[in-house]
C-alpha cells in the first residue's frame, strides 16, 4: 500500500509545481484512476465481509469506471464540457453495485463543477470534490460512515484545507491522497464489523486506487492509460454451445502458503473429470481457473482446499441470451433476447397499459416464477452478477407501459435500480425495493391491476417486511463475522439479519436457519433449489420442516440459481 509519507515526499522533491490542469490532462488521470482500480479489483473483491462466493466490490467499481474510460478514450479533442459528458455518462450507465453506484455519483458531482470551468485550479478542485461528495451522500438514503463516503469527504476536506496554503496541485493532491489513505485505515474503528473480519472498506479502497492513479499520472509516473474494448470471441461461444456442460466457471485461489508442488496438476486432473476446457495457470501463491461444468459447487468445493477463492463468475452458457425466460405460447422478453427482430417493435405486439415490470433473476427456474407472475422483463442477474444501470434502463425501456416498476431482488441492485429509473425517459420508473428474491416474488403476487399506481406501489412496498428470507451458501476463506468463527468450506446460512447459521451439514446448516426465522405467525415456507442442490439432502430438510413445524405448509420449486443452494422465503 502506497503510504501518506511516500507521496509527500514525491511531491517535495521530485515534481514541479502545478498551478492548472486542462482537459488533456484530466483525461488521462481520469484513465490512470481507472488503470489502477482495475490493476487492483481482485484484491478489493477479497475485502468483503462475508467470506460468501460472491464478493464483488472491486469488480462492480471496475466495470463502472471503465464504462466511463472508454466513453473518455473515444474523445479526440476533449474539453472540459465534452470530458464532463463522457464520464458522467458513462459512469452513471455503466454503473454496477452500491459502491459502483456511489463511484459513478462522485464522478457526476465532480463533472457537475468541471464542465463550467476551462481548467482545474486549486479552487474549482476544492469546489468539484466537495460536489462529488455532496452527491455521493445524497444518492444513498441512509448514509454510513466507514464506507467509501468517509473516504469521499476526507479526500474533499483535505482538499479544502490544502487550498488554503498553497494553489500547487502536487502539493494539494499529495494531501488528498494522504487523508484518503488515513480515512481508509480508519474505517474498521468507523464499522465494527469490519474490525472483526479484519479488512477495510472495500468501496473505501476503490475510491482510494482511483485517487493514487489520478495523482500519480499528475506527478508524472509513466501509466499504461490504454483502454481496450473487450471483444467477445466468437469461436468461442460457438463451441461452448455445443458442448454438453451448462455452466462456464472462472475464478481465482490465492493459497496462505505457497503452493506444493504438483497441486496445479491434481487440481486440473480432478476438474477434468467433472467438466471440460479447464484452464489452469498458477504462480506460487495464485492460480486463475476456468472450466465448462455441470456442478460449480463442485468444482468450488474442491478448490477451497488449497485457498481461498475470489472473483468467482458462474454463467450459465445455455441460457446466456440464447433462451427465453419461460416456456409459453407468448413468452415474456428478457434483457438479453428481447432484441431480437423477431421480438421488434414490443409496442406493435402488445396494447401500451398502465403498468409493466422489470424484474432481476438469478436462475431458469427463477426466471419462470417471475414471467408467470406477469414481469414483461427478466434481467439475469443477481448477487453474482449485478446488472448495471444500464442494463435495467434498457429493460424497463423494453416495457410497453407509462408506467415501469422496477424489481432489484438484491440489496446490492437496488441504488442501480433507482439510478436507472431517473433517467428513465418517455415513462415513469418506479422501483419496488426489493432486497431478495422472495421479497420480490412477494410484491407481484400483491400487484391488483384494476388499483392505481399509487395503490399498487404502497401496498406491494408494504408486503415486502411481511417476508423473511433466508439463503444457504458456502464460505470461501476463514475468517469471523458476527461472533461465529466460519473456516472455508463451511455452509452458512444468511438470513435478513446476517449469518444465522454455520454447520459442516447443509441440512444442519438450513435448520438453524430456519429455527431463527419461523415464528408463531409464520403459515408459510418456500424453498427454491439451487443448481447445486441435492434431491437426497432437499427430501431430508423437507421431512425436518414437517417435522419440526407440522401446522406450516411447505412449497419447494426449482430456482436454478448459482452458488446459494437454497433460497427460502417464511410467510
Amino acid at each position: 500500500m502506497f503510504t501518506s509519507k511516500a507521496y509527500a515526499s514525491l511531491t517535495k522533491e521530485d515534481t514541479l509545481a502545478v498551478n492548472s490542469i486542462d482537459a488533456a490532462l484530466i483525461s488521462k488521470m481520469f484513465l490512470a484512476g481507472a488503470r489502477y482500480l482495475e490493476n487492483q479489483k481482485d484484491h478489493i473483491n477479497e475485502l468483503n465481509v462475508f467470506p460468501v462466493p460472491d464478493g464483488d466490490t472491486g469488480t462492480n467499481m471496475t466495470a463502472t469506471i471503465m464504462s466511463a474510460a472508454k466513453a473518455v478514450s473515444d474523445l479526440i479533442k476533449p474539453d472540459m464540457k465534452s470530458l464532463s459528458k463522457a464520464m458522467s455518462s458513462g459512469s452513471l450507465r455503466g454503473a454496477r453495485g452500491n459502491s459502483g453506484v456511489i463511484l459513478s455519483q462522485l464522478i457526476r458531482g465532480f463533472t457537475k463543477v468541471m464542465r463550467n470551468v476551462d481548467v482545474i485550479d486549486a479552487e474549482s478542485l476544492t469546489e468539484g470534490l466537495q460536489k462529488a461528495t455532496e452527491t455521493a451522500y445524497r444518492a444513498v438514503m441512509k448514509p454510513k460512515e466507514g464506507t467509501i463516503l468517509t473516504v469521499a469527504k476526507a479526500a474533499s476536506d483535505a482538499c479544502a484545507d490544502a487550498a488554503v496554503e498553497t494553489d500547487d496541485l502536487i502539493e494539494i493532491g499529495g494531501k488528498v491522497v494522504e487523508a484518503a489513505t488515513a480515512a481508509l485505515e480508519s474505517t474498521p474503528e468507523l464499522l465494527p464489523v469490519l474490525k472483526e473480519a479484519g479488512v477495510v472498506d472495500s468501496g473505501g479502497s476503490g475510491l482510494l486506487e482511483v485517487l493514487k492513479g489520478a495523482y500519480d499520472y499528475l506527478c508524472g509516473k509513466d501509466i499504461d492509460i490504454t483502454i481496450e474494448e473487450e471483444k467477445p470471441d466468437e469461436e468461442e461461444i460457438e463451441e461452448e454451445e455445443k458442448v454438453k456442460f451448462t455452466y462456464r466457471v472462472s475464478f481465482s485461489l490465492k493459497a496462505p502458503e505457497n503452493f506444493a508442488t504438483g497441486v496445479d496438476a491434481d487440481l486440473t486432473e480432478y476438474l477434468s473429470g467433472i467438466g471440460d476446457d479447464v484452464k489452469l495457470s498458477a504462480d506460487s501463491r495464485t492460480m486463475q481457473i476456468s472450466l465448462l461444468t455441470n456442478v460449480p459447487g463442485k468444482a468450488l468445493n474442491h478448490s477451497l482446499k488449497l485457498g481461498d477463492a475470489y472473483d468467482i463468475h458462474i454463467t450459465n452458457i445455455k441460457l446466456d441470451g440464447k433462451a427465453p425466460a419461460a416456456e409459453t405460447a407468448e413468452p415474456a422478453a428478457t434483457a438479453e433476447n428481447s432484441d431480437k427482430p423477431a421480438k421488434e417493435p414490443a409496442e406493435e405486439e402488445t396494447p401500451l397499459k398502465e403498468i409493466g415490470f422489470v424484474a432481476v433473476s438469478s436462475g431458469e427456474g427463477l426466471d419462470e416464477i417471475f414471467t408467470g407472475l406477469g414481469a414483461d422483463v427478466v434481467i439475469k442477474g443477481g448477487q453474482t452478477m449485478n446488472p448495471s444501470t444500464n442494463d435495467i434502463l434498457e429493460a424497463a425501456e423494453k416495457v410497453n407501459a407509462k408506467n415501469v416498476f422496477i424489481l432489484p431482488n438484491n440489496k446490492n441492485i437496488v441504488l442501480a435500480a433507482s439510478q436507472a429509473a431517473d433517467i428513465l425517459e418517455d415513462k415513469k420508473g418506479i422501483v419496488i425495493p426489493a432486497k431478495t428474491i422472495p421479497q420480490g416474488i412477494t410484491a407481484l403476487v400483491n400487484f391488483i391491476p384494476d388499483q392505481s399506481v399509487e395503490e399498487n406501489q404502497k401496498r406491494m412496498t408494504e408486503e415486502l417486511s411481511k417476508v423473511k428470507s433466508g439463503e444457504v451458501t458456502y464460505a470461501v476463506r476463514d475468517t469471523s463475522v458476527d461472533g461465529k468463527a466460519i473456516k472455508a468450506g463451511d455452509y452458512m446460512g444468511i438470513t435478513d439479519l446476517g449469518i444465522k447459521a454455520v454447520n459442516e451439514s447443509i441440512v444442519e446448516t438450513f435448520k438453524e436457519m430456519l429455527n431463527d426465522m419461523v415464528d408463531d405467525d409464520s403459515a408459510l415456507i418456500t424453498i427454491y433449489t439451487g443448481a447445486d442442490a441435492r434431491e437426497a439432502e432437499t427430501h431430508e430438510i423437507t421431512d425436518m420442516i414437517n417435522q419440526t413445524y407440522p401446522s406450516i405448509e411447505v412449497d419447494v420449486q426449482n430456482g436454478g440459481q448459482n452458488v446459494y443452494y437454497y433460497i427460502v422465503s417464511v410467510e
